[in-house]
Formats: C-alpha cells, structure tokens, sequence
C-alpha cells in the first residue's frame, strides 16, 4: 500500500461505478503508470495470527534496438510468506521470508550476457528475511522497529518484479480526524531497486531521517521532508482534490512539488513541479500528468529516492530523474484506460524531453505501456508490453528497446 499518497494519476485500469468507495480509494492512492503495475501483485496480508503471503512466477524479456547489444530475458519463481502475531497488550511482531529463482531452461545465457537479472540477480536466486519488527501500538499511535515495509513518497516498497523493497530502521506514526504522522529512520535497504546482488545497503552514509503528514478527506495533502545524509535534504508537497460530477463522472485533480538540497557536494539539487488531471467515466478512465526539472548545475542531477518515485510522470520503466542531469526536462504523460468485468486494460504514452546540458546535449525518450490484467478470487495474471524509443538519436541507442513482462500471482 501506498501510505494516503494522494492525488494521484490512476491511468485507469480500475474503473468503477461512481458510488463505489473502492474507486474513490483507488484515485486516491494510486500516485502514476508504475504504481498500477505495483497495484497488480500486491498481497493483502492477514491480520494476526495467520501465515499468508504469495507465490508469483514473472518473466520479462527485452528485444534490444541498439546494434550489437544482446537480448535479454529471465523466468523466476519464488514469492512471500508472511506472519504477524497476535496482539499481547499491544505488542505484536512481524516476519516476512522473500525468495526469487530462476528457471534456468526459461532464462537467457549468463556466459553471453543474454540473462535479466532484475528478477533473482545475476546469480539467478535471490532470498532474504525481509521483514522482522517489533511492533506497539496505543490508541492512534504505532511505533515499528526492525525490518519494516513502508510506502512514502521517497521511500517506498515499489513491488513490481518478484522482490519488492524492504528498510532496516524504526518509525513512529500517529493517525487522528484524517491526518496521517509518520517519523523514523532508516539504515538500510533491500529489494530490485536497492539491488540484489548485495543484499541490504546502506540508505545514505548515516541513514535517512524523515517525517511527514498525510491528510485525505475530500481535500488530499501530503508534506514529507528527508534528510537522506551526505546527499541531499528532500522536501515534498502535494495537494489534490477529487470531485464527484455526476451519477457517472468523477474528477481529479493535483499538483506537486519536490525540492532536493545537496549536502557534502553530492550533485544532488533539484526542484521539480507537477499537476495532473484525471477523469472517471463509468468504466472507463482518462489521465494527464506533467512534470517539470529546472535547470540544475554542471554534475548536477535529481534523486529519486528509495523506490519506484513520487513523481506523476512515472512510467513502468522510465522516470524524469533518469534526463535532469545538468539540464533542464519536461515529462508528459497521457493515459486510458478501461475496466470490462474483471479485465482491466490500459495505455499510456509518455514524452521526456531534455534540453541541452553545459555540453551541447540533449535528451528525448518516449515510452509507451500497454497493461491486461485478470483478477479471480486469489489469483491474478498480467501482461504489460513496453516500448521505448530515443528520439534525439539517429542512430539505435541503449534507450531503444520493447520490453514484455508476463506475472502470474497466487495469494493464499
């Protein structure tokens, strides 16, 4: 789950009457293209005393453009066992086992670099004990410590492969009349997007310190600040609203900020802007999100932070983080999509434009995801197809490619 992140851009594979309460949940904790494809897998844990979790068999397989460059693809099974505790006087603890392994008769020739490792790593397994937390709670406030599993705006669980991330620290949260608090640090991570060939790394040299307030009822709000050390001072906003039009019609709308500080001459400056737009209409869904870099320094480059990102734009592989190196960028984003009984398709085009840096260069990605899903009481299977094309080059580069990716998920 996302933690209240608010207006949001659903892209829309999710569309449903307009007095259903889980299509307004849905608008108001979807947050861009990337968490749709994370909102696919996601396992609904047990509340205590119950062994859950999930099994999940993916591939994805890349056709590489750029001449002299390998195909690659990967088959993994694995998945997640889960236990929380029952509840003694307001102490619980949790734990979670994750594994991953490659079908090595499906998975490309590591010896000639056709193998994807982003399912299992390059060894082709992958497991860890990636969650194990103390747990109190009183009242309205919550204190986590151990190996935790959170959904922030720059730290997130970002659960789209086989391993979703994991953290190391301790928050404190607190929910009262809509608003949501949550402190904490955290040391380390693990998961695809910290890596998994070394397991739990380091968040920043000392550990990340953050804090933020969520607020949705009606209105929606998020501000978050993050002192990620040795690299940058992160503060995020956002705000957004959603408006019931008609018996049929609901729309959204957002805007959202993000500005990132350097600290110790890390490079890491940014100060990014957004607003999207969003309109339900029975069962079917049409979205717009812009986002835009302003011009940082030489070396310079914006942080995405520990996940999948916070931004709008975010498509199911390229973000605006990956073009604001020393220049100015844009993304812009359009989506539809559409909801026939239990499949759900959707679209997206994304453009990421970058002008030109100190050197002369300059940057033009698009992206385009296709999403099918099927949802049948515990299972669910998926299809997501993605093209990438550079348009600045003349020539075939490392960012031209299409990308295929098959799940199917089992939770019991």
């Amino acid at each position: 789950m996302r933690i209240l992140q608010i207006f949001l851009l659903t892209v829309g594979f999710y569309s449903l009457n307009a007095h259903d309460s889980q299509r307004i949940e849905r608008a108001q904790t979807e947050h861009s293209l990337r968490n749709v494809s994370q909102d696919i897998g996601h396992i609904e844990r047990e509340p205590i005393g119950h062994l859950n979790g999930q099994l999940r068999t993916m591939y994805i397989g890349y056709h590489q453009r750029e001449l002299g460059t390998p195909n690659t693809y990967a088959t993994a099974v694995g998945g997640s066992l889960n236990f929380i505790s029952k509840d003694m006087q307001g102490v619980s603890f949790g734990a979670e086992l994750a594994v991953s392994k490659d079908l090595n008769f499906a998975t490309g020739e590591r010896t000639q670099g056709k193998n994807n490792a982003e399912l299992s790593s390059t060894d082709g397994r992958y497991s860890a004990l990636s969650q194990v937390y103390l747990s109190y709670r009183y009242d309205a406030v919550k204190i986590q410590a151990g190996r935790i599993l959170i959904d922030t705006p720059l730290a997130d669980s970002d659960d789209i492969t086989m391993i979703h991330n994991t953290f190391s620290g301790g928050v404190i949260s607190y929910e009262q009349s809509g608003f949501s608090w949550m402190f904490g640090h955290l040391s380390k991570w693990q998961g695809t997007d910290a890596g998994l060939d070394t397991p739990w790394v380091k968040t920043a040299a000392n550990g990340t310190n953050f804090g933020g307030v969520s607020y949705a009822d009606g209105l929606e709000f998020n501000l978050w600040y993050y002192n990620i050390t040795q690299l940058t001072n992160a503060f995020y906003i956002d705000s957004g609203y959603l408006y019931h039009l008609n018996q049929t019609t609901d729309l959204h709308f957002g805007a959202q900020y993000l500005n990132e500080s350097q600290l110790s001459g890390s490079g890491v400056n940014a100060d990014i802007y957004g607003v999207l737009g969003e309109a339900f209409i029975g069962d079917a869904t049409l979205s717009f999100a812009y986002n835009y870099a302003s011009k940082n320094g030489v070396g310079e480059s914006s942080f995405s932070g520990f996940g999948g990102g916070t931004l709008y734009t975010s498509m199911d592989t390229m973000i605006l983080n990956n073009i604001t190196n020393n220049r100015s960028a844009a993304a812009l984003v359009g989506g539809i999509g559409y909801a026939l009984n239990a499949i759900h398709f959707t679209y997206a085009y994304g453009d990421f434009s970058g002008n030109a840096d100190d050197t002369g260069v300059k940057a033009h990605i698009v992206e385009q995801d296709i999403i099918v899903d099927y949802s049948y009481k515990e299972f669910t299977c998926a299809l997501t197809y993605s093209i990438s094309q550079d348009r600045q080059s003349s020539v075939k580069t490392a960012n031209d490619w299409e990308r295929m990716e098959l799940l199917f998920a089992y939770n019991f």
